[in-house]
This record gives structure tokens, C-alpha cells and sequence, in this order.
């Protein structure tokens, strides 16, 4: 990864760390173990994966409109507009496959987009304003918050986290935040 020259890059390079992190944290998991579920009331692996995936293309989907406006519909509408079959990545390959590739494209089209769209303002969810850079930081966020839910996850397995031994891991899928 080289080094940002401009806010576009440090935030895609952000958003690429905790990919990356989130990716290597599944391939922890041996894909037997992706039903497994910390309590009855929690996501299990694949389902926790799949909703981490469905609120990044929503994300990346609604941001790129020329027309951004999170509050149009329901937000639970919004996630079954632009991710209706993503229940179909559900095993290890498929979702890694989906990660790697979601990324790829996203950050290719918002480096297209520019800088100075993802400066412009758009409706929140809440009806509320901020900047495409924002909401897009929020979406990093909440990938960010469901790894750490992941390294718990796999702590309750009686697997190390992938970050705490990562030199032991297969190698990543090619991809880069240069998309």
C-alpha cells in the first residue's frame, strides 16, 4: 500500500486496513464453524459476514447516486434494494470472493467519483446532513465494530485472532487498495 496523497486515498486506505483485517479473521474460521453463534439471539458467522457485506453495497450503492438520500425509504428497504441475494455468499469462498471483490470495485468507483463528490452533502438516515467522506467513514466504522465482534467470535471458538498471529495465516486473495 503506498502512502495517501489525498483524503480519498487515506480513507479508501483506511477502509482497505479493516477489509483486510475483517478477511483474514474469516479465514481463520474453519468453514465448518460458520454456524456457529455465540447465543441464539446473535448472527452466526456467515449471517454476521453477510450483513457487514449488505451495509458496504448499500453504502457504496446509495453514495454514489447523484441523488444520495439515505432517508428516501425505509433503510431496511434500502439494504433489500441493493443486496437482495446476498444470502447467496454463504460459504467461506463466497464471502472472502465477495469481500475482496466488493472492494475492488467500490474503491475503483469512488476514486472515479472524486474527491470533490464525496465532499458534497446528502441526507443521513436520519434525515440529517453530512458529507459522502462522512458517511462512507460511518460504513468503515461499522465494518471495523463487526471484526472486533468477529475476533470475539473466534476467541469463543478457542481459535487465536488472526491479528494476534497473522504471520501464521494463508496468504490474502490479490486485491489492493488502489483498486
Amino acid at each position: 500500500m503506498s502512502t495517501p496523497t489525498n483524503l480519498l486515498d487515506e480513507v479508501l486506505d483506511s477502509w482497505y486496513e479493516v477489509r483486510k483485517g475483517l478477511i483474514r479473521e474469516i479465514q481463520n474460521i474453519p468453514p465448518a464453524r460458520f454456524t456457529f453463534r455465540p447465543t441464539l439471539e446473535t448472527r452466526n458467522v456467515t449471517e454476521l459476514m453477510q450483513h457487514v457485506l449488505e451495509v458496504a453495497i448499500t453504502t457504496v450503492e446509495e453514495l454514489l447516486r447523484e441523488d444520495t438520500n439515505f432517508h428516501r425509504v425505509p433503510y431496511m428497504q434500502l439494504l433489500r434494494s441493493y443486496a437482495p441475494n446476498i444470502h447467496r455468499a454463504d460459504t467461506q469462498e463466497k464471502l472472502i470472493d465477495l469481500l475482496v471483490e466488493q472492494y475492488k470495485d467500490a474503491s475503483l468507483r469512488i476514486r472515479n467519483a472524486g474527491e470533490l463528490f464525496m465532499l458534497q452533502l446528502v441526507t443521513k438516515v436520519d434525515g440529517g446532513k453530512a458529507t459522502r467522506f462522512a458517511m462512507l467513514q460511518d460504513a468503515i466504522a461499522h465494518e471495523s465494530y463487526h471484526r472486533g465482534q468477529m475476533t470475539v467470535f473466534v476467541r469463543l471458538l478457542g481459535i487465536v485472532p488472526a491479528l494476534t498471529r497473522d504471520q501464521e495465516l494463508p496468504p490474502l486473495p490479490t486485491f489492493s487498495s488502489q483498486g
